[in-house]
């Protein structure tokens, strides 16, 4: 089984994540974007990552991919099958995660190509999101469950990317339990594995 990846792609970071921790036997084979690989390319031709071949199938969108790995292992129950309810709000979290946070974090980071606003702007109007985030962890230690979810790493490498953009503001803004769940995965033995260069 080999994964075509970039390690700061955030759509691979996640997939990479469900594939470590469900301790799937993958090769990860890192591609430069600016010159894709054939194989790449024949498997998918939209040419984006990540990119799974299983031998049997191809998957090619990140959710698919960690839904894959955890249908082949899936310890802590991070699809949360022990709490349907709970199942439930991780899909309606990362449809919106993907949907508009994704837009947001998109303008804010790259500010001074969309002019029409200030990246203050832009950054005002992701704290929407932010402050929902921080309402769900003030409750508990993961989004929903006393235990990490797909939510957890599926939201994860966006808000890395988010906290990134203007890391003193992050430090100081009053969300202190996504910082602390931030800084947890980042700190983690499996994020650290996912991003070994």
């Amino acid at each position: 089984m080999i994964l075509y990846s970039f390690r700061r792609c955030p759509w691979a970071m996640r997939a990479r994540l469900a594939l470590h921790y469900s301790e799937c036997p993958v090769e990860t084979r890192e591609v430069s974007l600016k010159a894709k690989p054939a194989e790449l390319l024949e498997l998918s031709p939209k040419g984006t990552v990540p990119v799974l071949s299983t031998g049997e199938q191809v998957l090619d969108e990140s959710l698919d991919i960690m839904r894959w790995a955890l249908a082949w292992n899936d310890p802590q129950d991070w699809l949360l099958h022990a709490d349907p309810q709970a199942a439930q709000a991780a899909e309606a979290l990362i449809a919106r995660n993907d949907r508009d946070f994704k837009v947001q974090v998109n303008l804010y980071k790259y500010a001074e190509r969309y002019p029409q606003h200030s990246r203050e702007h832009y950054r005002q109007q992701a704290e929407v999101w932010l402050a929902e985030l921080e309402t769900l962890l003030s409750q508990r230690p993961y989004l929903l469950a006393d235990h990490p979810s797909l939510a957890d790493a599926a939201l994860l490498p966006l808000m890395r990317q988010f906290a990134g953009v203007e890391p003193h503001w992050f430090a100081s803004a009053p969300y202190p339990h996504l910082r602390a769940w931030l800084q947890d995965w980042l700190d983690s033995a499996l994020f650290k594995a996912i991003m070994a260069r």
